[in-house]
């Protein structure tokens, strides 16, 4: 099975903190949609039999109108054939009407991943959100209405100058909307973006390392008692005996899934090389055209393989399936592996059960740290 990704880089606004490759240039729309459908007849036979999941990101998908969201759903049916897993899009919130969410379910998509951020006004402002809280809400209603109901929710902590107590009452108002999933991630200051410039020319300043950590902690703490799985670094799936809402195809990248991605600056994965598209709509949208792949490829030996499981399982509750690991890689990546865990192992890092390694909940708080020593390259 085959996870598909869609890049949409058009966004109408550019947000401070965003290094994600987008474009505020919507006069293309329609050229870059139709080259999206010529890419995929150009990869028809990348995908044997059905694809397992789809995931349009961005940039902006809800930027796109329902005749060109149409226009590339058919066009997957057409080629792949109908997929009856996960299929999902990401939508601000002020793009979401009756209207939209009714024809996101007409389509077919099953899943919303909207990126609220925060419920403070002020903050969406100094983040150059276009939406307000009240529009989060108001559009997660309309979805529900649609009969979509796999919803996620995104939210930040650490801003400037933000409190515990701001923080606190974001993570209520996002329980309150009972979201099937919630992803939420600390603010990254990310080189050549607006938020980058504000924090070293000295307009802005970081939070204390200590703050941000309590505010993950409170997260972790608030989401579990509210019977959310943590059971990536960053993302928290309701469940219960019956059902998970863990997202299928973000849980792809995770498990050595394949998957492909088509659109400017979209990235694939075939478990023996990765490639990626030109970040250059342009150049990419030109070179379709022309019945050429914008890409580039890496073909990946046993080492680099081995370093993208370290920063992929272990970014998940489960960790890694040691057993498995040692059959794929070997009995000397194996042995690096076990011994450079044994001193996080011993300081409660880490752990051994199951015959799985994974990240204590101390370890996450340092998980950056740890999968860079346990890597080879």
């Amino acid at each position: 099975m085959t996870g598909l990704y869609i890049h949409i880089p058009f966004c109408a606004s550019r947000c401070i903190y965003c290094g994600f490759y987008s474009t505020t240039n919507v006069d293309i729309k329609q050229r870059y949609v139709d080259t999206l459908c010529h890419e995929m007849e150009l990869r028809r036979y990348e995908v044997k039999g059905p694809l397992s999941t789809i995931y349009v990101g961005g940039g902006t998908p809800s930027q796109l109108s329902l005749d060109q969201l149409r226009q590339i759903f058919t066009s997957i049916t057409n080629i792949w054939g109908k997929t009856e897993g996960e299929i999902t899009i990401e939508c601000n919130p002020d793009d979401i009407n009756a209207k939209f969410a009714n024809g996101l379910a007409s389509i077919g998509i099953n899943r919303v991943s909207m990126g609220v951020q925060t419920f403070n006004d002020p903050q969406l402002h100094f983040l150059h959100r276009r939406h307000s809280a009240e529009e989060a809400i108001l559009a997660t209603q309309q979805l529900r209405a649609a009969g979509i109901h796999n919803i996620n929710i995104d939210l930040m902590f650490g801003f400037p100058n933000e409190s515990m107590a701001l923080w606190e009452e974001d993570i209520w108002m996002a329980l309150a909307l009972n979201p099937q999933h919630i992803s939420a991630y600390s603010l990254m200051y990310e080189k050549g973006t607006p938020l980058y410039n504000m924090l070293h020319t000295g307009k802005i300043q970081e939070i204390d390392e200590q703050l941000s950590l309590a505010m993950y902690n409170k997260l972790i703490d608030l989401l579990t008692a509210a019977g959310y799985e943590h059971y990536e670094i960053s993302n928290f799936a309701w469940h219960n005996e019956n059902i998970s809402f863990r997202s299928q195809h973000n849980s792809s990248y995770w498990h050595e899934i394949p998957y492909i991605g088509l659109g400017a600056a979209a990235h694939s994965y075939n478990l023996i090389s990765r490639s990626w598209n030109i970040a250059d709509i342009n150049q990419y949208i030109k070179n379709i055209q022309h019945d050429i792949l914008p890409s580039e490829t890496e073909e990946l030996d046993l080492n680099t393989r081995y370093d993208d499981l370290i920063t992929t399982a272990l970014r998940t509750s489960e960790g890694i399936n040691m057993a498995k690991m040692k059959e794929e890689y070997g009995t000397n990546l194996y042995d690096y592996l076990i011994e450079g865990a044994k001193k996080y192992i011993a300081r409660h890092q880490m752990k051994m059960a199951n015959d799985h390694l994974s990240l204590t909940r101390d370890g996450l708080f340092i998980s950056d740290m740890i999968m860079s020593d346990l890597m080879k390259v």
